[in-house]
């Protein structure tokens, strides 16, 4: 493994020198030409990447010259994607070294701090909610003005994720992280000064920048898992960073019921614990922001993937953002995978508002047990978040992986919905945990099955995208379920949910499974990697170059 990232003075290892924007070529391979032979094996050629130059998938594979098989070509390739020592050269054919990938220790500490402050923010989000008649009372406002104070995370998401995207690709990961961790704790402090009866409007200012901090954190864990983790990780690491917005959803249902109890007969009571939990978040922000302004790195000094090597170096005024939003949208199974994580995530986002309603309804008095069950819903779906990570890094089965977990969520729902009235609070924790353990859980699924259909697209906008589905179908369904728990009670809105549960259950099947970037990583070379118009003359040569080694293949 190399020294640490940090180290300037890190020598390349002899015998693998970069040009910029390519990866090597064998010995004897004429550049920017295309050869195909049956029985040894494809030379390596030049494809463009995300609009710049590119060696082929050939020599990035490593899997050239001699007859080989499949299964082989793979064992072989993982093993030496992250090679042991600092010094020593990748292994692969002769004559054809490999980019160099190693892993740096500094991967750990960029996880930590980002998942830090995606927790303040997620408590953010849901602290007014889980409490939502205390503050109700004290503002002297509706439920619904309450409500927006949840809603406006999703509200803000859409019209700023173009923008935040587009940021993230062209500035880079560090200046995201800086801006997520900024505006969270701005909207931290001013908070601070809402804690007044009349100052409804001030909290709600708090709140939207808070919300603004929330487009810059929510589309992260799938790019920092695959610009900081190896193959064999990254899925793991997606899941954690995901989890670390689960838990502070989990601490916002807990810490909030108990910091601000219902006094509402002792108004500066009430306003003193408001206060204490204000000023308490406010600091932990400034704490963390700090940190990612010391710690926060843009990217390892070496590539911790061949994936990530294929990518990396190319010219950035090549780079288009506007070809890679169209080729998202021309890429079926992620719009399919769009509506069915907006449809599963949305009812997450949907549910955590309107849990307080929901449980005061059948229990009243229960504000502190209402925050507990939510607690419960989310610890276990974190559970479910490291478990499916582990599971994809160990088979990478995404397709399959994403529809069990639908469907389980699905029957997890319908439990919940049918056991909320029977009158024994115990029965909608154990109800909410199971409902929590797939449903969350499914949050890291859907960010990586979209990275691997989508590659070599931006992880950052293609976890955009699907957030902003998610913001979509949010505010639709808290409003609707939310109508309909009002005028029909919560099983109403519940059933509302399951039916479109299920519409994603059956979409979710249509998805073609393409793992292009797994195909990468293990060496498989016949997979079109490029970032330009599926129209363009360059895509229609090398999807000609692709059929041709298919064929000499099979011949």
């Amino acid at each position: 493994m190399a020294r640490p990232d940090d180290e300037e003075g890190a020598a390349v290892a002899p015998g693998h020198p970069l040009a910029k924007g390519y990866l090597p070529l064998p010995r004897g391979a004429p550049a920017g030409k295309e050869s195909v032979e049956p029985q040894n094996g494809p030379k390596a050629g030049t494809f463009p990447v995300n609009g710049g130059p590119r060696d082929s998938l050939a020599a990035a594979s490593g899997v050239l010259g001699g007859p080989q098989t499949p299964l082989a070509a793979e064992e072989e390739t993982q093993a030496r994607l992250l090679p042991a020592g600092a010094g020593a050269e990748t292994p692969g054919a002769e004559s054809t070294p490999l980019p160099r990938t190693a892993l740096s220790p500094r991967r750990f500490v960029v996880l930590l701090i980002f998942s830090l402050y995606s927790l303040v923010n997620a408590f953010q989000w849901i602290q007014y909610s889980i409490i939502s008649n205390v503050f109700g009372g004290f503002y002297g406002v509706t439920l619904l003005h309450i409500d927006w104070l949840s809603m406006v995370y999703m509200v803000a998401y859409v019209p700023l994720i173009f923008p935040a995207t587009w940021l993230l690709d062209t500035r880079g990961l560090r200046l995201t992280a800086l801006l997520g961790s900024g505006l969270n704790c701005l909207g931290a402090w001013i908070k601070c000064g809402s804690v007044q009866q009349h100052l409804f409007w001030v909290t709600m200012l708090g709140q939207c920048l808070c919300s603004v901090a929330q487009v810059f954190i929510l589309g992260l864990p799938s790019r920092i898992a695959s610009v900081w983790f190896g193959p064999k990780e990254v899925s793991t690491a997606c899941a954690t960073a995901v989890l670390g917005n689960q838990l502070g959803t989990a601490v916002g249902f807990l810490l909030p019921p108990v910091l601000v109890p219902n006094t509402q007969n002792d108004t500066n009571l009430l306003a003193y614990n408001i206060s204490t939990m204000f000023y308490g978040t406010s600091a932990v922000a400034t704490l963390l922001f700090i940190l990612t302004a010391i710690a926060f790195k843009e990217k390892p000094r070496y590539p911790p993937s061949q994936a990530q090597a294929a990518l990396q170096d190319s010219p950035p005024e090549e780079y288009s953002y506007k070809k890679s939003i169209r080729n998202l949208f021309k890429n079926i199974p992620f719009v399919l995978l769009l509506i069915t994580y907006g449809i599963m995530t949305g009812a997450f986002y949907s549910v955590s508002t309107l849990l307080n309603q929901m449980i005061l309804t059948y229990h009243e008095g229960e504000e502190v047990n209402a925050g507990r069950i939510g607690l419960t819903l989310v610890v276990a779906g974190m559970v479910g978040s490291i478990l499916c990570g582990l599971w994809l890094d160990y088979t990478k089965t995404y397709k399959q992986t994403t529809l069990i977990v639908y469907v389980l969520s699905f029957i997890g729902m319908v439990i919940f919905t049918f056991t909320l009235d029977l009158g024994y609070i115990i029965i909608v924790f154990v109800t909410g945990g199971v409902l929590g353990f797939f449903m969350t859980g499914y949050l890291p699924l859907g960010f990586e099955f979209a990275v691997e259909i989508t590659y070599p697209e931006s992880e950052g906008t293609s976890s955009g995208l699907l957030n902003a589905s998610a913001q979509i179908f949010g505010i639709l369904f808290t409003l609707a379920q939310g109508k309909l728990t009002s005028d029909y009670g919560p099983k109403a809105g519940n059933i509302f949910l399951c039916v479109w549960m299920f519409i994603g259950i059956i979409l979710t099947a249509l998805i073609k499974s393409d793992l292009r970037r797994h195909n990468i990583n293990i060496g498989i070379t016949n997979v079109d990697v490029k970032a330009v118009p599926a129209d363009s003359p360059t895509d229609q040569e090398s999807k000609t170059v692709m059929l041709s080694k298919q064929s000499e293949s099979a011949i």
